[in-house]
This record gives structure tokens, sequence and C-alpha cells, in this order.
């Protein structure tokens, strides 16, 4: 465990000469390409580990031959920028990344047809599109070193895509039966990434009123977790509950749990405008809940607490939409 006295960040500060314009471009979209972010003016900052040393090293080494002029440094926030809000301008850069990626694929999605057949000029394109999607999908993963909102999104609509490029393809998750499935939920400690949003909130949700009453909630970082025996994984990588093509993790659980009560697919069209950041719905009372939910991430850090929470919204709102008729 990381003392509380030693420094979390690595900083590089540099100074580039003016001239050649270029190779100050350079080492720009070289420092993006590692995940830095700035914190000020020449002055860029990553999380402190052994990769991410070298990355600087390497940087460092590339300015000095350049002509400019640069250090490294651990570094230990006391005083302006804290630890959190360092960790939002991660999230933040990531999290614009997994939205371009989502919207390129979401226009992807709509320009091929429900049915496409093997001989349609359409897929060669559409695959060679897909190709290049994955891979800067695999580009932004790598750097996303707190586990920003938004990849399970995109991850879903990419897959979604590639199994309507193979239609004859088996699904590989396969339908569940829904009474024989619920039945073995019960008991199993249900995983997600810390720091619950919308969907997690709602699909956490979900699970304990409507599957298992007395389910219990682990929340893990984002980034390699591995599963103990037992333990479901939803909205997360390689979940067993997760995106598949636009759906969000809600309308998945509810989808191939066979949970067709019908005041919970307005829920799950909110949760979706939300999650996706789209208006597939329609739903006029999206922006009210995406504000609300956007107040407890803010106001509470504790998942425990934002479950609690956001679990009363979700309890009134489906009560609203159980009595609401038409």
């Amino acid at each position: 465990m990381q003392k509380s006295n030693e420094g979390r960040w690595l900083l590089l500060i540099h100074q580039i000469p003016p001239k050649p314009n270029y190779f100050r471009v350079k080492i720009w979209r070289r420092l993006q390409r590692l995940g830095a972010v700035a914190v000020k003016n020449s002055v860029y900052v990553l999380p402190k580990n052994d990769q991410t040393q070298e990355d600087f090293q390497w940087v460092l080494r590339e300015i000095v031959e350049g002509g400019g002029d640069a250090s490294m440094c651990e570094a230990r926030f006391v005083e302006g920028l804290s630890d959190d809000q360092i960790e939002e301008l991660f999230q933040a850069a990531r999290s614009s990344d997994y939205q371009e990626i989502t919207e390129e694929a979401q226009r992807i999605a709509k320009s091929l047809p429900s049915n496409l057949r093997a001989d349609d000029d359409r897929r060669e394109q559409a695959e060679t599109d897909v190709d290049r999607l994955k891979r800067r999908l695999a580009e932004a993963v790598a750097i996303d070193f707190f586990g920003a909102p938004g990849r399970e999104a995109a991850e879903g609509l990419i897959a979604g895509i590639e199994a309507q490029l193979q239609p004859l393809g088996p699904d590989k998750r396969g339908p569940i039966p829904a009474k024989a499935r619920l039945e073995e939920l019960h008991g199993r400690t249900w995983v997600t990434r810390k720091g619950i949003h919308v969907d997690r909130m709602a699909s956490a949700w979900l699970i304990r009123r409507f599957i298992d009453p007395e389910t219990r909630f682990k929340f893990v970082p984002a980034r390699g977790y591995k599963p103990e025996p037992g333990e479901l994984r939803f909205d997360m990588f390689e979940a067993e509950f997760t995106h598949e093509g636009d759906r969000c993790t809600f309308e998945v659980l509810m989808d191939r749990l066979g949970l067709m009560d019908p005041a919970l697919r307005p829920i799950a069209q909110i949760v979706h405008e939300i999650d996706l950041k789209d208006s597939k719905f329609g739903r006029h009372e999206t922006a009210g809940i995406d504000r609300l939910i956007a107040g407890i991430a803010m106001a509470h850090k504790d998942d425990e607490i934002r479950l609690a929470r956001a679990a009363a919204v979700f309890d009134d709102l489906y009560e609203y939409f159980r009595r609401k008729r038409g």
C-alpha cells in the first residue's frame, strides 16, 4: 500500500523552443498518446507506476535532444488541485475518447440495413471501419487509468455491429431461461466498477429489488479485477451482464432475465438515454433524472451511499410508472 507521504503522481515539466513548430506539436501528440493530462502550461501529469515513469523518460529525452529543457518528478498535491480533481481530468479525457468512438459506432450501425447480404459492398467498408474503431478503443482503454465512463457503451456498440456483420454467428452469451436463471442468481455477490453512475446505480437497484433482496454488492477498480467464485459482474469489462449492441446494462438485465414489468420499460429508456447520451426514446423525464443522478454522484463519493440515494429515486420513479396508465 502506498504511504500517504509518497507522491502518487509523476510530473513532466518542460520548455520547448518556439521553432520549429512541428516539434511542439509532436511532443503534444506524444503526451496525448500516453494519456498524460495538463495541469498547467507545459506541466503534464500521469499516475505513478513503472510504465508511466518509463514513458515520461522517453519523452523527456526527446525534448532534450530537440533543444528543449525538461524535468520529471514525483508529486503529491497538498494545496490547490486535489487527487480527486486530478483523477477527474483523466476521466474527462477518456470519456471524451469513448464518446467519439460511440458516436462513430452509432453512425456505422445506422448506415447498415437490418438484413445485410453477404455480397453487399457496405459490408467490407463496415468491417474496415469497425477494425479501425476497435484499435481506437484499445488505445483509449490502455490509457484509461481510472475507469472513465463510456467504455461499456462503446464496446457494446462495436460488438453489436460485429454481430450484425456476421448474422449467422451464434450469440456467445445465449438466451438465459428467466425462471431458472433467477433462482440461480440468489445469494450471489454482484461486482461492478466503483464510482457508480446511472447505469450501475439503476442496475444495482433492479438486481436488489427484482432478483434478490439480499444481494451483496462489491465495488472494485475498473482495471485488473479477477472475479472470485460465486461473483457476477455487471456494467464492467468482460462482465456477465453489460452493454450489448446499443442497449445499456439495465436493458440487458431486463431482457435476458425476462423482467417484463411494464413499469420498468420507461425507466430502462430513461437510463439508456442518460447513459448513452442520446434521445432514442424521446423521454421528457430524462433531463431531470440526469441532473438528479449527477447531484447524487457529486454529493457522495461512497458507492454504498450513492446506491442508497439512487435506490430511493428509482423506487419512487417505479411507483409513478406503476400507477400511471397511458
